[in-house]
């Protein structure tokens, strides 16, 4: 868990604006998102599958589009 003290002469908002970088740094906003709802791992297969068919298919048109 990250933390932060407060520096002498250090506003509150730019301790918050600290705390709030170490927060993203970590990665912990990313986890709780992720781990807000239970995905079944076949749910999560399925899903992983579609975005690489998009993702293919969107590679596939900016070639085409761009030679």
């Amino acid at each position: 868990m990250p933390s932060v003290t407060k520096m002498p002469n250090e506003s509150d908002e730019s301790l918050l604006r600290r705390f709030r970088k170490k927060v993203a740094k970590a990665g912990i906003m990313s986890t709780v998102r992720r781990k807000r709802w239970h995905v079944s791992k076949s749910e999560l297969r399925r899903i992983q599958k579609k975005k690489a068919i998009r993702r293919m298919r969107r590679r596939q048109t900016q070639k085409a589009k761009y030679g």
